[in-house]
């Protein structure tokens, strides 16, 4: 199993980033599949996730308005688009997979990627 997370980087407050997070290795279009981050000395939380049957989503109040998640599962693949970045924002970015269903709860996931790295200066 591989969730391999890309497309973190540097950007200015106001900007935007995409996130991908490739899977391989199980059936991805069964799987619910979350967004987490980890910011320097916080706690790991949820950003946003989305269902695997009818790609309902869930978002985190902090980011509902500005961040969009979205599924290929042609592609396997899940993406976060990144609006109206903010410093607060910066962190590790981390995509999880839930044979379930969906969850806000990271301890809910099965699988995790190895994070890419969103900062966002002032």
């Amino acid at each position: 199993v591989q969730l391999q997370a890309s497309g973190g980087g540097l950007v200015q407050a106001g900007g935007s980033l995409r996130l991908s997070c490739a899977a391989s290795g199980f059936i991805f279009s069964s799987y619910g599949m979350g967004w987490f981050r980890q910011a320097p000395g916080k706690e790991r939380e949820f950003v946003a996730a989305i269902n695997w049957r009818f790609g309902r989503t869930y978002y985190a109040d902090s980011v509902k308005g500005r961040f969009t998640i979205s599924r290929d599962n042609a592609k396997n693949t899940v993406y976060l688009q990144m609006n109206s970045l903010k410093p607060e924002d910066t962190a590790v970015y981390y995509c999880a997979a839930d044979r379930a269903s969906i969850s806000t709860t990271g301890s809910d996931y099965d699988y995790w990627g190895q994070g890419t790295q969103v900062t966002v200066s002032s």
